[in-house]
């Protein structure tokens, strides 16, 4: 069994409209949300063998924050790649991984994360976790999923199975959702 940690980025800021995507950075929120997060990854437990990170400036800020409680023990890999990465590619990325990685935290963006769950988790593994994980997977968003593979190589659809879901808004109420509907 491999297990595979899916965190998506805080919240970013949209103050300076003339930076390009990419370059976008955390809001205030967005900091606090990450830092909540890194001390809820912390506390449930797993020692993370690698990261895999989008190199965007809002997931480097997001794991600034988080890192300081999950640890800076494990390596860390920026991959171009997984910047607004589909799940094909985000899967692609796993499959090349150390093979004697047992737990990978992916971090990462929208959609792609949420596709992965679609990807990984078949139908007959889909509980109430998963609905609420698949209906909105909001920024610093943290799921973990246990992988019935050997091997990263073996990666591929409906192997996995959604054990954790967690949000901001689960551990503090002034990180939910300000405008959106559910």
């Amino acid at each position: 069994m491999k297990r595979l940690g899916l965190l998506r980025h805080a919240k970013s800021s949209w103050e300076d409209t003339d930076l390009r995507d990419f370059d976008r950075g955390l809001n205030a929120r967005g900091r606090k949300g990450a830092v909540l997060m890194g001390r809820h990854i912390a506390k449930f437990g797993v020692d993370w063998d690698v990261l895999f990170a989008s190199p965007a400036q809002r997931v480097r800020q997001t794991l600034e924050s988080a890192l300081e409680f999950i640890g800076r023990d494990s390596p860390l890999i920026w991959d171009e790649r997984l910047y607004l990465a589909s799940a094909p590619v985000m899967l692609d990325v796993l499959r090349h991984a150390e093979p004697d990685a047992d737990n990978i935290l992916l971090v990462g963006h929208n959609p792609g994360l949420q596709d992965m769950l679609f990807e990984l988790v078949p139908d007959h593994a889909q509980d109430r976790k998963f609905d609420e994980a698949v209906r909105k997977f909001p920024t610093a968003a943290f799921a973990v999923l246990e992988l019935d593979i050997d091997a990263w190589r073996d990666i591929d659809s409906g192997c996995g199975k959604l054990v954790h879901f967690a949000r901001p808004r689960d551990f503090d109420t002034t990180l939910g959702p300000e405008t959106e509907l559910y």
